[in-house]
């Protein structure tokens, strides 16, 4: 399994964050799933010294935030069904599955390939292969479940594209039924500190951010009408801060106060 080649320093990168969590701080974030996994990871990973405890819990803070979204979803739409946009190799299926929901996984072929391989199908979780952006994943769910809620998640995707191309995808959308979508984002100056700090201590210096929201109001207005703004909210207001290092509370609440990272769950 080291045929992944370029995507590989990307992809992991949230699941050393999960694994780090379990071990570390299992008051934010525990899953077994990812610890089980641990042992299969390719060797050569970036190591996990490389990086501070800030952001280090940073992509277990992205995933402890979605799992409350789910959970809360699927309690208020138990017939509700789970999509995660741009899945890499999340293991939501496995921390908050309510034992009769669907689930379905997007991502590019060669990354669906690599997770088929670590984290073969569960029961109710079908993996799709192909754009996040394109209307094929959507199409083939709504020929599954033509009438169902759906919950879409979109954990640490959306930054790497123009406002043009998600603002697409939102109001394709709102074509295909009772939809909500629920996505992490960075306010302006947000942007700036995570090319600066974050994303050289993970290893991407070097990629491009286009995608940055001071305002859901604004941006639903951009989708079309009728699509509403259900939250917007600070990143780490639900995380526990029991027990960490005083420069990542610093951080994190830095973060919260200008509302640098946020969560945005909308209604299309």
């Amino acid at each position: 399994m080291s045929r992944l080649g370029v995507v590989e320093d990307t992809l992991f990168v949230p699941m050393l964050g999960r694994i780090y969590a379990s071990e570390y701080c299992p008051q934010i974030l525990y899953d077994p799933k990812a610890l089980e996994l641990k042992k299969n990871l390719p060797s050569g990973l970036p190591e996990q010294d490389g990086q501070s405890e800030y952001t280090l819990l940073a992509s277990a803070a992205r995933s402890a935030n979605m799992d409350r979204y789910i959970r809360t979803f699927l309690e208020r739409r138990p017939n509700g069904m789970i999509v995660q946009l741009g899945c890499g190799l999340e293991t939501a299926y496995y921390r908050c599955d309510n034992g009769r929901t669907r689930w379905y996984a997007v991502d590019l072929p060669h990354v669906v390939e690599y997770r088929r391989a670590l984290l073969p199908e569960p029961e109710r979780e079908t993996y799709l292969a192909g754009d996040a952006f394109a209307e094929d994943w959507i199409r083939q769910i709504r020929a599954d479940v033509p009438d169902a809620p759906i919950l879409v998640t979109a954990g640490g995707l959306f930054h790497y594209f123009e406002e043009s191309k998600v603002v697409g995808l939102l109001r394709m959308l709102t074509k295909f039924g009772e939809i909500e979508i629920v996505f992490d984002t960075v306010s302006k100056s947000g942007m700036a500190m995570m090319r600066k700090k974050y994303m050289k201590q993970v290893g991407h210096g070097d990629a491009q951010m286009f995608f940055y929201v001071d305002s859901a109001s604004v941006l639903a207005g951009k989708i079309g009408s009728g699509v509403r703004v259900l939250a917007e909210e600070p990143y780490y207001r639900h995380i526990p801060r029991t027990g960490l290092k005083l420069s990542t509370k610093i951080s994190m609440a830095t973060s919260d106060r200008f509302c640098m990272v946020k969560l945005i769950r909308i209604s299309l």
